[in-house]
């Protein structure tokens, strides 16, 4: 009997590493988890990555995979895709060629996620399309529907300022049907940035995060205000 668990425990020690095996993605197309960045893979096997890290610094890349492998160019920058279910994990092989390919504070390795129907860029657009012509229609319960699961759904896929915006547009909502806690639990993320000053905010974050920043601040100012009563 203690034979067989081991063998059992084995095979599904097996299984979970064969689920993460390096190999090329299923095509399609992936967000870097955060909302930063994308990974396109097509049928051939081409891919190409776009990821934006602080101060607006960007990385871009593109090659073929091969294997779970590829050589970008001529350089010694080797990028692997290990898959796991909607998983890729992108890793390099450390060569500072790879670095070559993005600016200064943005990188490209890490988690992309193949996003559910409801988290494709084009879905989570006409979701707010929809909830923006709910709320001006002033059907607030209706907008409050449509937008709640963008907001949960697709957290780990959204950016950081769309992320910031759709609290504030459900904050908003909340407070339209009198529910003034479910609107400072929404903006709750947001507070601490919220009760900085705009200096505070510029000291706080580099200048093009500041400045793209700042709206969703001053407007969580004002919700929050409303929301304490």
């Amino acid at each position: 009997m203690k034979l067989a668990r081991i063998l059992s425990l084995a095979l599904l020690l097996c299984t979970g590493l064969a689920a993460a095996e390096t190999a090329t993605p299923q095509a399609g197309d992936y967000i870097y988890e955060g909302g930063s960045g994308s990974l396109r893979v097509q049928a051939s096997g081409h891919f190409d990555i776009t990821t934006i890290g602080a101060n607006a610094h960007t990385c871009a890349l593109d090659g073929t995979i091969a294997r779970g492998r590829s050589k970008l160019d001529d350089s010694g920058c080797v990028v692997s895709f290990a898959v796991n279910a909607d998983k890729v994990e992108v890793t390099t092989n450390g060569s500072d060629q790879c670095r070559g390919y993005c600016g200064m504070r943005a990188a490209f390795e890490g988690t992309y996620i193949r996003p559910i129907p409801s988290c494709t860029e084009k879905a989570v657009a006409g979701s707010r399309k929809a909830f923006k012509r709910q709320y001006d229609a002033k059907d607030y319960a209706a907008a409050q529907t449509t937008l709640a699961p963008v907001l949960s759904d697709c957290d780990r896929t959204l950016d950081w300022i769309t992320k910031a915006w759709l609290r504030n547009d459900l904050a908003l909502t909340q407070y339209k049907l009198n529910d003034r806690a479910a609107c400072l639990r929404t903006l709750q993320p947001l507070a601490e940035d919220a009760a900085r000053t705009d200096d505070g905010i510029k000291e706080n974050y580099p200048p093009a995060d500041a400045e793209i920043f700042l709206p969703v601040v001053r407007a969580t100012r004002t919700n929050l205000k409303l929301c304490r009563g």
